[in-house]
């Protein structure tokens, strides 16, 4: 187990989530009815809390306030096992509170607030000289401007720091191996430069650290080290979701992959994937549920669930895409047009070895998933072990359900099941001359 210390500022967040079906009569806002309050840790506080989930040992170097809001947050850290260190801040622990319906933010109501911390204490100074990695959760509050937990920090000489900087917070301490300022704030910190490539070599050299990485939300990120050319690391595609806290989801990841010995360049990878789950799950909000992230299957249930709530057309389709073709292309294209977002239902491998033979698949689920998620037409992939698709049509519940072919509707075994919920099943243009078998064997002429 990684010991992971995280250092910043501890806010509360409280989500208040109801429903909004009528205006004011007297003023043309939403009525607000049936409140319930999710409470969180957040700030550095959702950092620790999503790093102990990760399985790591985690201390927070923190400030909170002696009032109810800072007393809840001690609660929530303990509840998720993580070790607390408390500065003491002198003023009263921040408040954010979100007043939300349909899943969207109305309002933000801010509160709280301080105005300094105590020094850090020897419980501090030993968990940091005992951590794996550190992490600065920074949000503009002090903690990481504070003297001597900056030269705690420049004292570490082995240990790799990763800092996730605000703008109204201190430059990083020299030294640090990743710092990860998202797109605007690199943008606001290097101005004249041309690019994200070019403000992260800007900031690297300003800030005197191993690598910069730029996270750009869904164009993934982009880190630049000392010398060749940057790294850009493309984000899953998410159909839907709250981006609230993927930058914690981020730093948190990238720290635990740096804890247990990863390279920057691996660090930054696994985060991005990491960040795209989290989003797609419904961000922070999500967490606060008890939602620790989905698997790619389980975002393919979520996003259909979230388009018919909306009251949106949710589209499906299905095959083993051994090969993807054009012939393919072209289909889940035709799909995607009849509604809202198109989940592809994919084979398992076990079921194209029933189906096709023991010599198939040529290409593994996994490397078939990704080939098709990263189609523009394709908003999320479910894989099915059985050998046809209605088990999982029962989960998913798209409205139309369309297949590329030649046969009738009246063949298909699935439209009995579509039925259940009131589905139907349509036919997508069947492009000729194009199908994996027939790849298959001219491959196999041209090698012999």
């Amino acid at each position: 187990m990684s010991r992971l210390v995280v250092i910043g500022d501890a806010l509360l967040d409280r989500d208040l989530d109801g429903r909004a079906e009528r205006l004011a009569p007297d003023a043309p806002v939403p009525v607000v009815e049936g409140l319930e309050p999710h409470d969180r840790a957040g700030g550095a506080g959702l950092a620790a809390t999503l790093a102990a989930a990760d399985g790591h040992a985690v201390t927070l170097i923190c400030a909170l306030g002696d009032d109810a809001a800072g007393a809840r947050v001690r609660a929530l850290l303990a509840a998720a096992g993580v070790a607390i260190c408390d500065l003491g801040l002198r003023g009263t622990t921040p408040e954010k509170v979100r007043v939300r319906a349909g899943g969207r933010a109305l309002v933000r109501l801010d509160s709280g607030g301080g105005d300094g911390c105590g020094d850090l204490t020897c419980a501090g100074r030993g968990a940091l000289e005992e951590a794996d990695a550190v992490l600065v959760s920074d949000y503009g509050r002090g903690i990481a401007a504070a003297p001597s937990v900056r030269d705690a920090l420049a004292g570490l000489a082995r240990t790799p720091i990763v800092w996730d900087p605000h703008p109204r917070g201190p430059a990083p301490v020299p030294g640090c191996v990743l710092v990860t300022p998202n797109a605007d704030e690199a943008e606001r910190a290097a101005p004249t430069a041309a690019d994200d490539e070019a403000r992260a070599r800007e900031l690297r050299a300003r800030w005197r650290t191993v690598g910069v990485c730029v996270t750009r939300g869904s164009r993934g990120a982009l880190l630049a080290g000392a010398s060749g050319p940057a790294l850009v690391v493309p984000a899953r595609r998410v159909a839907s979701g709250d981006p609230c806290g993927a930058g914690d989801r981020f730093a948190a990841t990238a720290a635990g992959q740096l804890a247990a010995g990863a390279l920057p360049s691996e660090a930054v990878r696994v985060a991005v994937a990491a960040a795209s789950t989290f989003v797609a799950a419904g961000g922070a909000s999500g967490w606060s549920r008890g939602d620790r992230g989905p698997e790619p299957d389980d975002d393919a249930r979520a996003l259909a669930g979230r388009v018919r709530a909306a009251g949106g057309t949710v589209v499906a389709t299905g095959g083993c895409f051994d090969l993807l073709h054009a012939g393919h292309v072209r289909a889940l294209e035709a799909a995607r047009a009849l509604g809202d977002c198109l989940v592809v239902c994919v084979n398992s491998d076990a079921s194209v070895r029933r189906i096709k033979g023991p010599d198939r698949p040529l290409v593994g689920q996994d490397e078939r998933t990704a080939v098709l998620a990263a189609l523009r037409c394709v908003d999320a992939v479910a894989v099915f072990e059985e050998d046809d698709p209605r088990a999982i049509l029962r989960e998913l519940r798209p409205h139309v359900w369309a297949k590329g072919g030649d046969y009738a509707v009246a063949e298909l075994p699935e439209a009995e099941t579509l039925a259940e919920w009131g589905g139907r099943a349509v036919l997508v243009p069947y492009v000729a001359g194009h199908s994996t078998t027939q790849l298959i064997e001219e491959a196999v002429a041209r090698a012999g």
